[in-house]
């Protein structure tokens, strides 16, 4: 099963539209269900952005960290991870490989020996536009930034079922989604627009499709490394401490 797992504002960013994402930082309790989540994962499947910001968890120290914090350390770091990147010539994390371009027949095979997690909207697109993701973990932030980058292509329309919803604390909605049926995903090609006066968009049928409030546009957008170091949200635990960085998903293909 290939699960795209994602924290997004409540109109669907991941991130504002000036690359900031501290607001998504999860609290210990927030944090403690995703681990609980991602046990279960395999192998992860990220860009070269999106491994950049979570090679901090290879290397970090885990004295002082919150329990969560030190879980999903542990976590991540025994799980495989695959890299797509034209510009990475080695990895700088164990069990992880580099591949020049993302290839849906691989990812298709590898589905089939256990639970795979794509990270970030640009390299989920690639997954959702070819029919190769199962299942949508919605993080939803009680928090409107009005622009950015989207959670879910543009174009693309996909028949989803309900399969669990969870409050937090905090005010972060869990929402749990899976595919209907063998329908994965189909992607609506662009109207051709016809000479005459310009019309008032129809109301369309699908808007009341389960992820109508989150589809929106994809656009691409660019960055540089240390800009998107300095955009971490930094977590605090329950006691209001320091806790462990929390990089949610960005634009990542490389």
């Amino acid at each position: 099963m290939l699960v795209y797992s994602v924290i997004a504002s409540l109109d669907g960013y991941t991130a504002d539209a000036g690359g900031n994402f501290d607001w998504s930082a999860p609290d210990e309790e927030v944090h403690a269900f995703v681990n609980d989540l991602e046990r279960g994962i395999g192998t992860y499947l990220y860009g070269r952005r999106m491994y950049e910001v979570m090679l901090y968890w290879e290397t970090a120290s885990l004295e002082g960290r919150s329990p969560a914090g030190r879980d999903f350390a542990g976590i991540w770091r025994a799980a495989d991870k695959i890299v797509y990147s034209t510009t990475l010539r080695a990895a700088s994390s164990a069990r992880t490989r580099i591949e020049p371009r993302f290839d849906p027949e691989a990812v298709r095979a590898l589905k089939q020996r256990g639970d795979v997690s794509i990270g970030g909207p640009g390299l989920a697109s690639s997954a959702i536009r070819a029919g190769l993701v199962d299942e949508y973990q919605l993080f939803v932030t009680p928090v409107v930034v009005g622009g950015g980058t989207p959670v879910f292509p543009n174009g693309v329309h996909a028949g989803l079922v309900l399969a669990e919803e969870r409050r937090f604390t905090s005010g972060v909605v869990y929402l749990r989604y899976r595919v209907r049926g063998a329908l994965c995903a189909t992607v609506v090609p662009p109207t051709r627009r016809r000479p005459g006066p310009r019309r008032a968009p129809a109301f369309s049928a699908r808007s009341g499709d389960e992820f109508g409030l989150l589809r929106s546009g994809f656009l691409g957008r660019g960055g540089g490394r240390n800009r998107l170091r300095r955009s971490l949200g930094v977590a605090h635990d329950q006691h209001g401490q320091q806790g462990a960085r929390w990089p949610a998903p960005h634009s990542i293909y490389a």
